[in-house]
């Protein structure tokens, strides 16, 4: 354990529970209903509304081997090709045999999927799958239904939760092993009105972190929080150099931050194209599947074309679509586009990457174990090993719905555990706050020299930037700066600037290109060097140790390192 801690006034304030899931998507809210039809006394903290998470921003669909003449060899085959060559084999072939089944348990909790009209699960294609096999609902909010259904059976179960919470640390009793976490609750009591839930389980289920560049999809509480916190209680982190930008995201112009519009992958699966500034298609030749190619590959050729032709966007043409088919199939990307003036039925929509969803995470093991007793992660903070170095479109959902059962699983076959005191480190050693402004910064150094294209030089400025803005707080700040006084927008910033430094050291070691990790000076793929995973910890002295680790070798458990329970 490192001992380090966010700077937070102590708990004032305590309540006692089994189980303590942080995060309401798919995942965090599929654990908690597992763990409590168990009978276990369950807390589920979110930042925001429970219906607040990624999930709800979900489009195209969850993905799984339900149609005729799939199988789940098939599934796992696409996986495996996309995540080039750094998939967990074991991990992707539970996702895939376990996925079915899952997806049919969402559907008894009441998630309601778009049908065909003899009354089939409708599904459709989308980048790096060989076959229809995603599952969508309201056309194109599949995420939303997916949401709305658990919200229901969460309120509906008896499940406490606490809302506008953002979580700050792991709490640890006398050997180490988890006690339960601190937290904010925002707008309630004083401004930092902080508290804590007394649990000998948690699960980690806070989503991604694209807030850590300036424009992303990511919706705005997606900062990094749960990696952040897992790294300050000494668990490993691995593969976060691996974000992968979406290839297709609404193009609002050069200065646009913050959340950005999605034009779902499905856009392309149901026959829309990849065009330029002339009208060319240019995804032709460039993959057997064309526009429907992974991701990395779709990204990294959208941004080819837009440094050979000067522009900033490409354009994705769906005018063959016809009007019912875009207020019908997609009507929420129809909505979005018309809102910012322009409309898919008569024009081609402008499209450029953006940061979407990092493949990396938290180390976990097959049953969502990190290496630290008693703390466990699932959904996009996870780091599994069923992405590898690119996740399969509409995987993410399906990933956090098995492995949220699967967690549910082991807590509840444990022994039943009541957690020891929580206790203070003896000394406790805090994360300082950055300095006031220190936010818009990372961002924009993030997307500078760690974005879809990247590059020694970039990569390293990126590293002076923000190891500068981690001395200063250190420091306490400069005659011109001092460090924020602690609040929520403080410790996300803290939190950003944390996995920032380990994306960047990540990023720096990686010297090739493989999947959404894009080097200029390394353009190939190095799998003698590289067919390897870097895992990151947080060191008591807040330096980052990067060391590198071989695919049989991940995950590790929280007993043994590299066993494979």
């Amino acid at each position: 354990m490192t001992g380090i801690r966010l700077h937070a006034p102590a708990p004032g304030w305590a309540i006692d529970a089994d189980v303590v899931v942080v995060g309401s998507g798919v995942a965090g809210l599929t654990a908690a209903l597992r763990c409590t039809a168990a009978g276990l006394r369950t807390v589920v903290v979110t930042k925001a509304r429970l219906d607040d998470g990624s999930t709800r921003w979900a489009q195209g669909g969850i993905a799984a081997a339900l149609g005729e003449g799939d199988t789940p060899e098939q599934h796992l085959d696409d996986t495996l090709v996309a995540g080039a060559g750094l998939c967990d084999e074991e991990a992707v072939r539970l996702l895939v045999t376990e996925g079915p089944e899952a997806v049919r348990r969402l559907i008894a909790t009441g998630a309601d999927f778009d049908k065909t009209a003899e009354g089939e699960i409708a599904l459709t294609r989308e980048g790096g799958h060989h076959r229809r096999r995603i599952a969508h609902a309201g056309g194109d909010a599949t995420g939303a239904e997916i949401s709305r259904a658990l919200v229901e059976a969460i309120r509906d179960g008896g499940v406490r939760f606490i809302e506008h919470a953002l979580v700050l640390d792991l709490l640890t009793d006398a050997e180490g092993r988890t006690a339960g976490v601190t937290l904010h609750v925002m707008g309630e009591g004083q401004h930092d009105g902080v508290g804590a839930v007394h649990a000998p389980a948690v699960v980690l289920a806070t989503g991604g972190m694209g807030q850590v560049f300036s424009a992303t999809t990511n919706p705005a509480v997606s900062t990094g929080d749960g990696v952040a916190l897992a790294l300050r209680a000494g668990a490993e982190v691995s593969d976060l150099e691996f974000v992968q930008f979406h290839p297709t995201v609404l193009f609002l112009g050069a200065g646009a931050e913050g959340q950005q519009p999605l034009v779902s992958e499905a856009v392309r699966g149901e026959g829309a194209y990849l065009v330029d500034a002339d009208g060319v298609r240019f995804m032709l030749g460039q993959h057997e599947l064309a526009e429907l190619a992974p991701r990395d590959i779709v990204a990294k050729a959208i941004t080819r074309r837009m440094q050979e032709q000067g522009t900033e966007h490409m354009y994705l043409d769906g005018r063959h679509f016809g009007a019912e088919m875009w207020a019908e199939r997609f009507p929420t990307i129809l909505a979005a586009c018309r809102l910012h003036g322009i409309d898919p039925v008569t024009e081609p929509i402008p499209v450029a990457p953006a940061a979407h969803y990092a493949s990396g995470g938290i180390r976990t093991d097959l049953r969502g174990r990190t290496t630290v007793p008693g703390l466990y992660a699932c959904g996009e903070v996870a780091c599994t090993g069923v992405h590898g170095a690119n996740r399969l479109a509409s995987n993410s959902l399906l990933e956090g719905l098995v492995f949220a059962e699967r967690i549910a699983e082991e807590i509840t076959a444990a022994a039943p555990r009541v957690p020891g005191a929580a206790v203070p480190h003896p000394v406790p050693v805090t994360l300082p706050l950055p300095v006031a402004g220190a936010r818009t910064r990372i961002q924009r150094v993030m997307t500078a020299g760690a974005g879809v294209l990247r590059s020694a030089g970039s990569l390293r400025e990126a590293a002076e930037a923000l190891d500068a803005l981690h001395s200063d707080a250190l420091a306490g700040g400069s005659d011109d700066t001092k460090s924020a006084e602690p609040g929520v927008e403080s410790w996300e910033t803290t939190n950003l600037l944390c996995v920032a430094r380990v994306l960047v050291a990540a990023a720096r070691r990686r010297e090739e290109t493989r999947g959404c990790h894009w080097r200029e000076d390394h353009p190939d793929r190095d799998d003698t060097a590289w067919r390897r995973h870097l895992v990151v910890r947080l060191t008591p002295e807040r330096t980052l140790d990067v060391r590198t680790t071989d695919t049989a070798d991940f995950p590790p458990t929280a007993d043994a390192p590299g066993s494979r329970k």
